[in-house]
């Protein structure tokens, strides 16, 4: 039986009593060590730094390589490119036949107009162009039977004639042969002068008769046809007394109410075409130079974006804007109403793989001109050269490179410092 274990037991040497103050100063003294290459970095950095600034209040960006497009973001208001006014052809008392917001079909009445003025012209015009057409109608059974008559007389004078000159011939012979005496003779030769005198008046009369019966005939033709153009245009204001829609499409606005007196050229109502939608837009003066007709566009609606194009642009500056129009490539997206706004991105041009960043207040702050390069926690300023400017991105031609980080926010604050320490 083992009372205890003090028969296994071994006396151990101890150590001196400076063990363990050695061990606490070696443990001091690593952690001054690491401090000291933490601080250091630090320390350098901020000898390097001009300045300090939040950096939780910047905002920065990778400079990569890509596509860019250089456009202009804008408003546009959409528009029916058909949306006429019809206006009232005469006066009188209207009848509604629709009311606003309703869709009508091409030829659907939509109102009409009682004029008793005009339904009294128009019975007077027909009236008078009855009588002149029947004036007419005997103006040409006149002339047929003067014709008639004055060919008659020409015949009659001809066959007079043909008679003096054989009465001539009986006393040219008598007289030969010593029968009748010489003043039947010459009474025989005057007679012949009287009687082709006769014929050749009647020749002419003929001739001057047909260009007069003909000129009198045209006038009362011209005259018929005067009447039948006036009474055709009050035709037409009648028949347009009743209202009709001239396409397919939307009554958008009723400027006049149900039996109220209308007046001549007063408007009645506008009916657009939805068919035919089309943006109207506003572009700022530093980019009206780059629009043109024909130069793409990009609306977005409804979450999707659609392709259009310029189709008209205004010559001349109004309170620093260009007024122009967008159309759509394909057929405009369904759910769009008049007036509503959209954002149209007018697309000037497109360059393919080059530097670019976001774009920024950065831009403004630094002229365009300089940068500030992020690295290590230092923002370096950095001469650069810009292209083209986006709504959304810019290109750089020279200054950064691809990879390196920038701040994009409004450096003002760093005071053109050449560097900035970001704590």
């Amino acid at each position: 039986m083992i009372e205890n274990a003090s028969s296994m037991d071994r006396p151990v040497a101890t150590g001196g009593p400076w063990t363990r103050k050695r061990r606490a100063m070696l443990l001091i003294l690593a952690a001054v060590v690491v401090a000291i290459v933490l601080i250091i970095p630090s320390v350098l950095r901020w000898s390097r730094a001009d300045r300090a600034v939040d950096a939780s209040m910047l905002r920065t960006a990778r400079v990569t390589r890509g596509d860019l497009q250089r456009d202009v973001s804008v408003q546009g208001r959409v528009v029916a490119s058909l949306h006429p006014t019809l206006f009232s052809v005469a006066s009188g008392v209207i009848s509604l036949r629709t009311k606003e917001g309703s869709v009508v079909k091409k030829g659907d009445v939509l109102a009409s107009i009682e004029s008793a003025e005009l339904r009294s012209e128009l019975d007077q015009a027909r009236s008078t162009l009855l009588s002149m057409q029947s004036e007419l109608a005997r103006q040409s059974l006149t002339s047929r039977q003067t014709q008639l008559r004055t060919n008659q007389a020409s015949r009659l004078a001809s066959v007079r004639l043909e008679a003096a000159k054989r009465s001539l011939d009986r006393a040219k012979r008598t007289f030969t042969e010593g029968i009748t005496g010489k003043s039947d003779y010459e009474r025989a030769e005057d007679d012949v002068r009287v009687a082709t005198l006769e014929y050749e008046q009647a020749r002419r009369e003929i001739g001057l008769g047909y260009e007069s019966l003909a000129f009198e005939l045209k006038d009362r033709q011209l005259r018929v046809q005067r009447q039948a153009a006036e009474t055709a245009e009050l035709q037409r204001k009648f028949d347009e007394l009743t209202i009709r829609s001239p396409f397919d499409g939307m009554v958008a606005n009723i400027a006049v109410s149900d039996r109220d007196a209308v007046a001549p050229s007063q408007p009645i109502l506008s009916v657009v075409n939805l068919s035919s939608l089309e943006l109207e837009v506003s572009i700022p003066e530093d980019y009206a130079t780059g629009a043109a007709i024909g130069t793409p566009a990009v609306i977005s609606f409804g979450g999707r974006d659609y392709s259009g194009r310029i189709t008209a642009i205004s010559p001349e500056v109004s309170g620093n804007q260009v007024n122009g129009t967008v159309a759509f490539i394909d057929t405009a997206p369904t759910g769009l109403k008049q007036n509503q706004r959209v954002t149209t991105r007018i697309i000037f041009e497109s360059k393919k793989n080059v530097l670019k960043v976001p774009r920024g207040p950065f831009v403004e702050s630094g002229g365009g001109r300089h940068a500030y390069v992020v690295q290590d926690g230092i923002a370096s300023r950095r001469p650069m050269d810009m292209g083209v400017v986006s709504v959304a991105e810019v290109e750089i031609l020279s200054g950064l490179k691809e990879g390196e980080t920038i701040v994009v926010s409004d450096t003002t604050s760093f005071e053109n410092a050449n560097s900035v320490m970001l704590r």
